[in-house]
C-alpha cells in the first residue's frame, strides 16, 4: 500500500488522501515539466533515518531552484502522519521508503505542490543489496568543472528531472548490467544514476574509503556522509577524490551506497570482474545499519 501526505496549511500534521485516487493537477509544473525537488529516505520500525540530512538536502535544492517549500518542521509532521498510516495499513512491514516532493506548482497559481509518499521497499532493492551489482561506466557528456562554470545545470540538486537517469540504468540492463557509474567528459568518476560512489583499499592494516569529490558536479550523498562520519570513529582513513575508472578497478572493493538500497557491492564493470571483500563489506554494512 501506498500512503500520500499533502503539505497543506489548512492541516498542521498534513492532508492524508487516496493514493488509488487522481490527486495532482495535470497543470502541475512538476508534471510538465520535471520542474521539482524530491528525497527519499528509509525508515525502520516507524523512525525515519537521517531525516535531518535529508530535510537540509531538500532545502538546498529547493534554494538552488529558487523554490519556496514548506518548512522542515512541517515535513517531519507530513513524515510522522504517512508512517502512522503505513503502519496501520501494513503491519508486517518493519521498512519503508519515505519520500518527500515538491513542484512549483500548478503553472500561474505561485505556490508549491508539497507531498510525502510511504510505500514498502521493493523486493528487488533488497535482492540487490544482497547479491551485488554488475555495473557499467557510462559518459555523463559533462566534464568535472561544468557544476562551478554553469550553476543552472543544477548538477548539486536533486530534482525530479530523473529521464536521464532513468535512461541510464534502462540502457545497463538492456546489456546485461544493473546499474550504472557515470564518468565525465574529462575521465573522472562521479556517481550512479540514484548512488553514491564508494571504494576500499586495505593495506598494511591501514584501511582507507574513498569517494568522488564534490566539486565534480555529483549529488553529495546522505548516506555515504553518514557513514564516511562513522567509519572515521572507527579507524578508517578517508578520501575524496578526484577518481579515475582505474581506481575503481584496482580497489580492493567498490560498492555504490544510497539511502533505500544501502551499501551494494560492485561486482564487475564493463564486464570486468572486480576484487570483492566480504570482510570490508561487512564491517561497514554493520555501520550503514547503525548509523546510515
Amino acid at each position: 500500500m501506498t500512503v500520500l501526505v499533502f503539505l497543506d496549511p489548512a492541516y498542521d500534521d498534513g492532508k492524508v488522501v487516496d493514493a488509488s485516487q487522481p490527486q495532482l493537477m495535470a497543470t502541475d509544473l512538476g508534471a510538465t515539466r520535471g520542474d521539482g525537488i524530491f528525497e527519499s529516505l528509509l525508515a525502520v520500525g516507524g523512525t525515519p533515518r537521517k531525516e535531518q540530512a535529508h530535510l537540509a538536502r531538500l532545502a538546498s535544492s529547493a534554494a538552488a531552484l529558487d523554490l519556496v517549500v514548506p518548512d522542515a518542521a512541517a515535513w517531519s509532521r507530513a513524515i510522522r502522519t504517512g508512517l502512522r498510516e503505513f503502519a496501520a495499513a501494513e503491519p508486517d512491514e518493519d521498512s519503508a521508503v519515505v519520500k518527500l516532493l515538491a513542484t512549483r506548482g500548478v503553472e500561474g497559481a505561485g505556490r508549491a505542490t508539497a507531498w510525502v509518499q510511504v510505500a514498502p521497499v521493493p523486493a528487488s532493492t533488497v535482492a540487490q543489496r544482497e547479491a551485488g551489482l554488475k555495473v557499467l561506466f557510462l559518459e555523463r557528456g559533462y566534464d568535472s568543472t561544468v557544476a562551478q562554470r554553469a550553476p543552472w545545470l543544477l548538477m548539486g540538486a536533486k530534482t525530479l528531472s530523473y529521464a536521464v537517469n532513468m535512461a541510464a540504468v534502462r540502457y545497463a540492463r538492456a546489456h546485461g548490467a544493473d546499474d550504472v557509474i557515470f564518468t565525465s567528459s574529462d575521465g573522472k568518476v562521479l556517481e550512479g544514476p540514484t548512488s553514491t560512489v564508494l571504494l576500499a583499499y586495505d593495506r598494511d592494516g591501514q584501511k582507507t574509503l574513498l569517494t568522488p569529490q564534490l566539486e565534480s558536479g555529483i549529488l553529495a550523498g546522505t548516506s555515504q556522509s553518514a557513514l564516511f562520519a562513522a567509519a572515521k570513529e572507527q579507524g578508517w582513513e578517508l578520501g575524496y577524490g578526484p577518481l579515475e575508472p582505474h581506481d575503481l578497478l584496482e580497489a580492493d572493493a567498490v560498492w555504490l551506497i544510497s539511502s533505500i538500497r544501502l551499501l551494494a557491492p560492485v561486482l564487475s564493470l564493463d564486464g570486468q570482474e572486480l576484487r570483492t571483500s566480504p570482510s570490508l563489506t561487512a564491517e561497514l554494512t554493520e555501520l550503514v545499519d547503525r548509523f546510515v
